[in-house]
């Protein structure tokens, strides 16, 4: 899968957000093969609060701004379906607030890069049809996935109740 990733307002001094945004992504492949169809491309947004609170409303209906955005293109039994031969195929869009993750990071205690890698893996589980929203065991299979992504990245449980 291809990135096509924008940074916009996020300090390139303190990390390298595209190369984070490709290490995620490469991690999460591990855990979800589909993300590593090479029809597939995806277009990661590093922006400001502002900007995913105006995303939030118009596409959510909800006025405030939030860490991370995923807006898929494809189902997941779409995604399962597409051969690795043929033409590009847009899986969807993430959207991540400078501001509220730097401020979140703060309050778990993680650098802004650890919480931001675990956004951007859970962003991808999101465009690949994985959901926690249904119910408990839908959300637990999306954080086994998570933590075992994070892992690859040496980065810990971020939900801190499992081994």
């Amino acid at each position: 899968m291809d990135l096509d990733i924008e940074v916009d307002g996020w300090p390139s001094a303190e990390t390298d957000w595209a190369d984070l945004a490709e290490r995620a992504h490469a991690a999460a492949e591990t855990v979800e093969p589909a993300l590593a169809n090479p029809r597939l491309t995806a277009s990661v947004l590093f922006t400001v609060d502002d900007e995913v609170q105006a995303l939030n409303k118009e596409w959510r209906a909800k006025d405030r701004p939030t860490n991370v955005l995923s807006f898929p293109m494809l189902s997941r039994d779409a995604l399962l379906g597409l051969a690795p031969e043929g033409g590009p195929e847009m899986l969807g869009d993430i959207a991540l607030a400078y501001e509220t993750c730097q401020r979140e990071a703060g309050e778990k205690g993680v650098t802004l890069a650890q919480h931001t890698a675990h956004l951007l893996v859970h962003g991808l589980l999101h465009l690949a049809g994985h959901d926690h929203v249904e119910n408990d065991e839908q959300a637990a299979a999306m954080e086994r996935l998570e933590i075992a992504a994070l892992a690859k990245l040496d980065i810990a449980d971020p939900y801190g109740d499992r081994d």
